[in-house]
């Protein structure tokens, strides 16, 4: 097998800042060149060519020499890249200086970061790839919900044409899930991709409710209490005795 061929930054504008801008969070930046294209929202995916290094110069990761870049959402990476990504538009490239509360914090990463470490990038922002929304609900889907002997409350969204999961199912989904106040907790659709689980692991919320809807469909769960995270609720997230709303489309079942 052939070695990847490293690549190099492309160029920066002329007139690029010296002097970097510093965030109320202490992350500090200079665009290097302004992107023509939109700039990413939190809840977008990127796909970026970047180099890392730390304050002795030290370069501990580099997608130019691995020959090929990186795509992730900007939601699931260390706080400086998802506050510093959304300052830079599509086509453009940034620096990044990110102090260590806003990277690996005083655990550092593996033997690559040390502990406390002030984590410096040059990042080419390719492309910004909205996250994928719910598919379109039928034109007759009911208003009202249908509660079941356990207190589950549903409404189909949209019919499928496959068949209904079982309990013993592993079931393949895109979800989101908020709160009564509508504060969401969770979202498939935001890490751009879907989840698979076995229903009978999961809130008895959902091995119920998941077995209501068809492959294809989509559902509208309101879980009481009781049938979710119950009186100790999810710590970060998920109070204690809260009702949980989820919007779940059915994509497989395994």
């Amino acid at each position: 097998m052939s070695n990847p061929v490293e690549e190099k930054p492309s160029p920066q504008v002329k007139d690029a800042p010296e002097e970097f801008i510093q965030t109320e969070s202490g992350l500090k930046y200079r665009v290097l060149r302004e992107g023509d294209g939109p700039k990413p929202e939190a809840t977008d995916k990127v796909s970026v060519h970047y180099k890392g290094w730390l304050d002795d110069e030290t370069e501990f990761d580099s997608s130019y020499k691995r020959g090929e870049p990186i795509s992730f959402p900007l939601m699931g990476v260390i706080p400086g890249w998802t506050e510093g990504m959304q300052l830079v538009g599509e086509g453009g490239m940034i620096e990044l200086e990110i102090p260590s509360e806003l990277g690996y914090g005083a655990r550092g990463s593996g033997r690559a970061v040390p502990p406390n470490a002030t984590l410096h990038f040059l990042v080419e922002l390719l492309e910004v790839i909205p996250p994928p929304k719910p598919g379109p609900v039928d034109a007759d889907a009911p208003e009202e919900f249908t509660t079941t002997e356990s207190g589950l409350k549903y409404r189909i969204r949209r019919k499928g044409d496959g068949k209904q999961p079982k309990a013993t199912d592993t079931v393949t989904v895109h979800y989101k899930g908020w709160l009564d106040d509508e504060t969401e907790f969770d979202s498939s659709y935001g890490r751009g991709e879907t989840i698979s689980f076995p229903l009978n692991r999961v809130i008895k919320g959902w091995t119920e409710g998941m077995q209501l809807v068809s492959k294809g469909g989509m559902i509208e769960l309101e879980i009481p209490s009781d049938l979710g995270y119950g009186a100790a609720g999810a710590p970060g997230s998920i109070p204690p005795n809260a009702t949980l709303h989820f919007l779940v489309e059915l994509i497989e079942i395994n």
